[in-house]
């Protein structure tokens, strides 16, 4: 093998690890969501609600669902705070009296019940997927906050909270240590043939 054949198997193989990194990282990321299902990312938004276990209320294949306005002990709180539906259903918020007066607002106005009352209901048909959170605005401070996750093709991001930075997946990590070693062997090598030219007996066809 003279210098040139080398300089061009060597590049050959850096830019195909550099390629087969940089096919491998969006695929590792897809493996951990982006959409279209799965559990959503409600972005800390009921981080410290009242009457909220950190899962979501699965009601999927229904028509009408059902929403306690005034849920838990203090009447504080949305029952279920967090409820799955599909898109076309209908949520409707039923008062239980509990808790003082209360109302239901979205954060991105896409629904609003009206000023706090002490009887409802309220009701809100979805028509498109999303994630979609509310408060009670008398008892937002005081942790009345509810999240309706619509059909399947909702965000997984922040819908609310400080979502820090998202980590590399390790296989991309892995590559990207591997591509580094390979382009600075190569250029270790190309420096060597160009400084002292020639063709080496270990190096011959």
């Amino acid at each position: 093998m003279n210098r040139r054949e080398f300089l061009r198997t060597a590049g050959g193989a850096a830019g195909g690890t550099a390629a087969v990194s940089a096919g491998t990282s969006p695929a590792a990321a897809a493996e951990g969501g982006g959409g279209g299902g799965g559990e959503p990312d409600l972005g800390g938004y009921l981080d410290g609600a009242n009457n909220y276990e950190g899962s979501v209320t699965d009601a999927t294949g229904q028509d009408e669902v059902t929403v306690e306005v005034g849920a838990g002990s203090t009447g504080l709180a949305f029952g279920p705070a967090a409820v799955h539906v599909d898109n076309g259903a209908t949520v409707v918020w039923e008062w239980t009296g509990r808790g003082g007066n209360h109302n239901v607002v979205s954060e991105d106005d896409v629904f609003n019940s009206g000023p706090a009352a002490p009887s409802g209901p309220f009701e809100y048909t979805f028509e498109e997927d999303g994630i979609y959170p509310y408060f009670c605005a008398p008892h937002k401070a005081s942790g009345m906050l509810g999240v309706v996750v619509v059909g399947t093709d909702y965000p997984t991001v922040s819908t609310g909270g400080n979502a820090g930075p998202s980590d590399l997946p390790g296989s991309a990590k892995t590559l990207g240590v591997a591509t580094m070693f390979v382009m600075f062997a190569t250029l270790g090598m190309a420096y060597f043939f160009m400084k002292y030219g020639g063709d080496y007996g270990d190096f011959e066809d």
